[in-house]
């Protein structure tokens, strides 16, 4: 009879709700932060705007897995948008470029935790046979916030300030923390917090059983580093005003096929879907790395939301298929040091390669379309042992 249950719990709907907001606070100023970095004279260390964020965002991963599995999902979740809070107002007191790369680091911490307890959250409170499905609404959740947050940014940027966009995104962030705040713990087994919980072991950081979406993670998700980092770059070459348009166009598109991606994947597998998703980020990368026109960068931000919304919420299923039910944090957690690797990669390589210079911009974005390749070849060799029956 469980297998058969709606998802759609109230509790999972404040759940989206709540992700929906988080999303939307640390990616509104996204947009706006490569020109805020230049205007201080630190345009040399745009790769940093991405790297420093999922550096400390990777570190805190054993950690968020480890204490989302003891002390609880919620406190885990709130943690993360309450770091999101405090730095909002963090931003407009950076005067200079040390103080603005020190408050991306860490800000960072907001996704090593927040990500983490929802994800595990969604696994305790849905039937294993929809997990594709649930981790596809959370994904659509983020996707919008990911779509609204740069938007409205750079809009209020653009008509009130810039100091009003980062209070912007501090404002969505305590939605989301009081809405967490009311809403029921989903681990049966819980223990208060004690400092002894952040010593780790070797085997609390990393879990090898899931190891193959791990893979395929870090070599996908570079593009996504290089997408944060150049996009509002390849925008301003290419003569559009709002750089949040491409984010737009992207996020819209991985929204589409979120609705029906997550239930492909619980019918005829994970691996099969990823397939799909590896080759249209192949294509997107190599539209958006010679766009000559706005037409093709758009086309190229399409393609790279088709593939991010076939393959999100199908490698989320796909590492909980493979988590054992008492460490789910930490399986996940894994699965979001990889995740967060490959962006703060894709970011660091990709400012470092373009260097102010437009010409770059195939070379950057190449190097994602490769990768990408590479994870297809893997997932037609290396990972189809590893891939588990349809939930």
């Amino acid at each position: 009879m469980k297998e058969k249950q709606s998802i759609y719990t109230l509790q999972f709907i404040l759940l989206c709700l709540s992700t929906f907001l988080f999303f939307s606070s640390f990616n509104l100023i996204i947009p706006e932060l490569p020109n805020y970095l230049q205007s201080m004279g630190g345009g040399e260390y745009i790769g940093l705007i991405i790297g420093l964020f999922t550096l400390t965002a990777g570190i805190s991963r054993p950690f968020s897995g480890k204490l989302a599995d003891t002390i609880g999902r919620i406190p885990v979740m709130i943690f993360g948008a309450t770091v999101c809070f405090i730095m909002g107002f963090m931003y407009p007191l950076a005067n200079t470029v040390a103080a603005l790369l020190a408050i991306r680091l860490l800000h960072g911490f907001s996704t090593g935790f927040t990500p983490t307890g929802t994800s595990a959250y969604v696994a305790d409170v849905v039937p294993a046979s929809r997990r594709g499905e649930a981790m596809g609404m959370i994904g659509l959740s983020s996707s919008l916030g990911m779509a609204c947050g740069p938007a409205i940014g750079s809009t209020l940027a653009n008509v009130a300030s810039i100091e009003i966009m980062f209070y912007a995104s501090s404002g969505a962030a305590i939605l989301s923390v009081l809405i967490l705040s009311g809403m029921k713990e989903s681990l049966a087994e819980r223990q208060p917090f004690h400092p002894s919980l952040l010593k780790l072991r070797l085997k609390e950081i990393f879990e090898p059983a899931v190891l193959a979406p791990c893979v395929v993670l870090l070599f996908t998700t570079f593009s996504f580093g290089a997408i944060l980092t150049l996009s509002p770059e390849v925008s301003d070459n290419l003569g559009l005003e709002n750089r949040g348009i491409f984010f737009m166009f992207f996020t819209i598109a991985s929204v589409a096929v979120r609705f029906f991606a997550g239930k492909v994947s619980d019918t005829y597998g994970r691996i099969p879907v990823l397939r799909v998703g590896a080759a249209l980020l192949v294509v997107s990368m190599l539209l958006v790395g010679f766009a000559q026109n706005t037409v093709m960068f758009l086309a190229g931000g399409v393609l790279f939301g088709l593939s991010t919304g076939v393959s999100s919420p199908t490698v989320f299923a796909w590492t909980i298929d493979l988590s054992h039910d008492k460490f789910r944090g930490r399986g996940l957690a894994t699965m979001y040091i990889s995740l967060e690797l490959g962006i703060g990669l894709g970011a660091l390589f990709s400012g470092w390669i373009y260097g102010g210079n437009p010409d770059n911009f195939a070379y950057a974005f190449g190097i994602g379309a490769l990768l990408a390749a590479a994870a297809f070849v893997y997932l037609l060799t290396g990972a189809r042992r590893k891939q588990p029956s349809a939930a």
